[in-house]
């Protein structure tokens, strides 16, 4: 037996307030959007739910593109039955049955909003779990404690009846806490802090350094496809490549000592903040963990982000390594991001990078290199916009 339709349940978020008819219209239509080529499908908005009738559409091929929208809490398969008694027993066991755990404890749940069907919820537990126990003898009821609770409510037109729920993202809904750019690595950490920003209901534009040709086109790519993975709950996202190449090299060449690390940072960040004015962007998401190296230390961030006048969201700042690692494994970054492609950060790394830099001394240097603003301006002109959906394939393989 199939599903005949999905109830999706929107996260608690997004009903709480005067908000809550705008969040729920903009998940509404990301759920249609994330859901567009099943072309059979029909879909009903209520309050806190949507339900999307398959019309014989693949509940498994459908439920994929649903794990990934922002501001859905979880889902859960339903099959209908028309009212009555018998239909809504026999819909009921073979839901049951599709669960394949004959010597499970269960309860049944009955919800009527029909108030006008003949049987009231506690009289229809009963009959529908004394039916199932009767159908499958291993089976035991625990009301406090079950396995699986079976779900059956009895509405207008039909019963609805369910027993599993699949977890969402959860969240706010994609866009609805404004806009952000993501200074984006090829590391681990940076696109786990991009899909938490989503989460937080940030729409995200990427922004990656390169340092062509002491960087290889390969850790480009590489960039590319840890986006394709963030657009996967966010629709195509516009990615940033700046040319950081000159900039790198000319600070090198006035100074090498244990503030260069510092200094870089600064000059991203600088870069970072004119592409958020020129693209209506009102932050910066950063994916630095406290402690974790040299520019991660309390100063170092403090010294690095007084370079800009915009706010800095950091959220994986006190997350252990072993919790980032499991979200990038979750949303499928983690094998893209440990391939071993440089990025320009490894670039003249001196021996002993500074982690406890004094500011005062990194604007005395910024101030000699007379020629600093003029290179953030020439490596804005000259960043390379692409947008990159979902569907990017990977290109490694081509690369060897």
């Amino acid at each position: 037996m199939k599903p005949d339709m999905i109830m999706l349940r929107l996260g608690e978020l997004t009903l709480k307030g005067k908000n809550r008819s705008r969040f729920e219209k903009v998940v509404f239509e990301q759920v249609k959007k994330s859901v567009q080529s099943f072309s059979r499908l029909t879909f009903v908005l209520e309050f806190g739910r949507v339900y999307i009738h398959l019309n014989e559409e693949s509940y498994e091929a459908v439920q994929k593109r649903l794990r990934k929208v922002l501001g859905l809490s979880s889902f859960s398969p339903v099959y209908t039955a028309p009212l009555e008694l018998e239909e809504i027993q026999s819909t009921a066991l073979a839901a049951m049955e599709m669960l394949d755990n004959g010597q499970a404890e269960f309860k049944v749940t009955v919800r009527r909003v029909n108030k006008k069907f003949p049987y009231d919820s506690q009289e229809m537990n009963k009959l529908v779990a004394g039916y199932i126990l009767k159908a499958v003898p291993g089976l035991r009821v625990n009301v406090n404690q079950p396995e699986v609770e079976l779900k059956v409510e009895l509405r207008e037109k039909q019963a609805l009846i369910f027993s599993q729920s699949v977890t969402g993202v959860g969240g706010f809904p994609l866009g609805t806490n404004g806009k952000a750019m993501l200074m984006l690595s090829g590391g681990i950490d940076s696109p786990v802090a991009g899909f938490l920003a989503l989460r937080q209901g940030l729409r995200l534009e990427a922004v990656h350094f390169h340092s062509y040709p002491y960087t290889s086109e390969r850790s480009q790519q590489k960039v590319k496809e840890l986006v394709a993975k963030l657009s996967g709950y966010a629709g195509d996202i516009r990615l940033h490549m700046v040319p950081f190449t000159s900039i790198q090299t000319r600070i090198h060449e006035v100074y090498k000592e244990d503030l260069f690390i510092t200094l870089l940072r600064r000059a991203m960040f600088r870069i970072t903040e004119k592409l958020a004015e020129n693209y209506g962007a009102s932050a910066i998401v950063t994916g630095e963990s406290l402690g974790q190296v040299a520019s991660q230390t309390i100063n170092s961030m403090n010294v690095i982000g007084r370079a800009v006048e915009v706010p800095i969201i950091q959220p994986l700042v006190c997350m252990e390594k072993k919790e980032i690692i499991r979200i990038a494994e979750d949303i499928d970054t983690f094998e893209i991001s440990i391939l071993p492609y440089e990025d320009c950060c490894t670039l003249f790394m001196p021996p002993y990078p500074s982690t406890n830099p004094s500011l005062r001394i990194v604007e005395s240097i910024e101030k000699s290199m007379e020629w600093l603003d003029a290179e953030l301006d020439e490596a804005v002109r000259l960043t390379e916009q692409i947008w990159v959906g979902a569907d990017e394939k990977p290109q490694f393989a081509a690369l060897f």
